[in-house]
C-alpha cells in the first residue's frame, strides 16, 4: 500500500496552523477543481488527492494520528524495512465506529468544501485513508448537492457558457522563413487541419494568433484561441540584432590594400560592396535596408552590417615570396 504523505500534497510544512491548512487547500482547490477542468482526469484525481489531505490535516484527531503514523512509519522505513512488510494492523482502523474510526460534525461549508465538485461522484478516498480512518460515516453525502466553483469560492462561476482556455505551440523556422514569411500546415489529432500564415519578419518569441483554435468552450461557451509560440533557428552565415543582420565578408588582401570591390549577400540579393585602399582587417561597413523586414511594417528593412575578413594569399610562389620580401624591404626603407 502507498503512503500519502498529505503534508506535500497541499504543500505545507508539518507546523502548519489551521488557517494555514485552509489557505494552502482553497488555493489548490480552485486550480484542480472540476468545474475549472472540465474533462481533464489529471486534474480531477489531484483534487480528489487535495480533498483527501485536507479532510485528515483538518481534522485534530485524524491529523494526531496520521502524524503518529507517519513517525513509526518513516522509523520503519530507514531502518530498511520494507513497505510491503509493513505491519498495518495496528493502525487499522476497525468496523463499526470504534478502535480508531474518528468522527466529527461539520458546517454545511466544510461538507461542501471537501466533496465539493461532485465528490461521491468521482469515487471515494484512498486505500490509505479507508485504512486509517475506515470508511466516511457521512451516509449524507449521497443526498447533498455538489457544491460548484462558486460555492467554495464566491463570485462570478456560474454553469452557463464557460469560454475553452487558449492553447500554446512551439513553432520552430530558420531565418529565410523569417524574411520571407511561410506557411505551416497544422493538424490535430482529430484530423481538423489549419494552414498557418507566419508574416515576415517574426523574430524567436513572436506569437501568431489563430481565433478559435485553442480548446472547445462548455455549455456552448466560445472556443480559446492557439498561440504559435516562434523560434527563429540559428544561422550559419548570418547573425541576427532585432532587423539588423550581421555577415562577416572575406576580402583578399590585394583588394584590401588597393581597393577594389567584393560581392556582399544579402537574404535577397547580392551587391557589390567598395573597398576602399588600406582597409583593416575587422572594418565595419553598413549596407542600409538589406537587414530583416520589420514586423509591423514589412515595407521597412533593418540593416546589413558586413564585417572585413582579410585572407591571405596561400601557396606563394617563389616569384611571389620574391615580390613580398622586396615589398618589405622597401617598406623598411621608408
Amino acid at each position: 500500500m502507498e503512503y500519502k504523505d498529505y503534508y506535500e500534497v497541499l504543500g505545507i510544512k508539518k507546523s502548519a496552523k489551521k488557517d494555514e491548512i485552509k489557505k494552502a487547500y482553497r488555493k489548490l482547490a480552485r486550480q484542480y477543481h472540476p468545474d475549472v477542468n472540465p474533462g481533464d482526469k489529471t486534474a480531477e484525481e489531484k483534487f480528489k488527492e487535495i480533498n483527501e489531505a485536507y479532510e485528515v490535516l483538518s481534522d485534530p484527531d485524524k491529523r494526531s494520528k496520521y502524524d503518529q503514523f507517519g513517525s513509526q512509519w518513516q522509523q520503519y522505513t530507514r531502518s530498511g524495512g520494507r513497505p510491503e512488510d509493513f505491519d498495518w494492523g495496528a493502525w487499522s482502523a476497525q468496523p463499526g465506529g470504534g478502535g480508531g474510526t474518528y468522527t466529527r460534525t461539520v458546517s454545511q461549508e466544510e461538507f461542501e468544501q471537501m466533496f465539493g465538485g461532485g465528490m461521491g461522484g468521482m469515487g471515494g478516498f484512498s486505500d490509505f485513508f479507508e485504512t486509517l480512518f475506515g470508511g466516511m460515516s457521512r451516509g449524507q453525502s449521497s443526498g447533498r448537492r455538489s457544491a460548484g466553483f462558486e460555492d467554495l469560492f464566491g463570485g462570478g462561476y456560474n454553469q452557463g457558457p464557460t469560454r475553452g482556455r487558449d492553447s500554446q505551440h512551439s513553432i520552430p523556422i530558420n531565418l529565410e522563413e523569417a524574411f520571407h514569411g511561410a506557411t505551416r500546415l497544422l493538424q490535430w489529432e482529430d484530423g481538423r487541419k489549419i494552414e498557418a500564415k507566419i508574416p515576415p519578419g517574426v523574430k524567436t518569441g513572436s506569437k501568431i494568433r489563430l481565433r478559435g483554435q485553442g480548446e472547445k468552450g462548455t455549455g456552448g461557451g466560445q472556443t480559446g484561441d492557439l498561440f504559435l509560440r516562434v523560434k527563429v533557428r540559428p544561422h550559419e552565415v548570418y547573425e541576427r540584432d532585432g532587423d539588423d543582420l550581421k555577415v562577416t565578408v572575406p576580402v583578399d588582401l590585394y583588394t584590401a590594400m588597393l581597393g577594389g570591390e567584393t560581392d556582399v549577400k544579402a537574404l535577397d540579393k547580392t551587391v557589390k560592396l567598395s573597398i576602399p585602399p588600406g582597409t583593416v582587417n575587422g572594418r565595419v561597413f553598413r549596407l542600409r535596408g538589406l537587414g530583416m523586414p520589420n514586423l509591423k511594417d514589412p515595407s521597412k528593412r533593418g540593416d546589413l552590417f558586413a564585417k572585413v575578413e582579410i585572407k591571405l594569399p596561400e601557396n606563394l610562389s617563389e616569384e611571389e615570396k620574391r615580390l613580398f620580401q622586396e615589398l618589405r624591404g622597401l617598406r623598411t626603407e621608408s
